[in-house]
């Protein structure tokens, strides 16, 4: 069982910047890619990025291409979410998830192959 718990997000002015962080728990986190979604009011849970268990491969969406980072630390059971150059539209709330993996170098944008999830963070993003 992993349990995650995310923080840092909050309202910030178009242009700024958050760094979203995600702690997990237990003894496998390396086990685990990771991913971080989104879900705006009155629309679905969308993919915004992803990390392999090594943190050696990373995929975005394009919407996020280029303004958004994901990292891992396995040291410290944590993954980010660097998020620049914010816009309205990334206001949502922000959950990262956990799906255990064999393959080290893979990344799922799936949503529906996570096993683990977290309650959420706030980000807002006024014009």
């Amino acid at each position: 069982q992993v349990q995650l718990v995310e923080s840092g997000g909050g309202l910030v002015q178009a242009g700024g910047s958050l760094r979203l962080s995600c702690a997990a728990s237990g003894r496998t986190f390396s086990s685990y890619a990771m991913g971080w979604f989104r879900q705006a009011p009155g629309k679905e849970r969308e993919f915004v990025a992803a990390i392999s268990r090594s943190g050696g491969s990373t995929y975005y969406a394009d919407s996020v291409k280029g303004r958004f980072t994901i990292s891992r630390d396995n040291a410290k059971n944590r993954v980010y979410l660097q998020m620049n150059s914010l816009k309205p539209e990334d206001t949502a709330v922000y959950y990262c998830a956990a799906q255990r993996t064999v393959y080290s170098g893979n990344v799922y944008p799936n949503a529906l192959g996570y096993d683990y999830w977290g309650q959420g963070t706030q980000v807002t993003v006024s014009s």
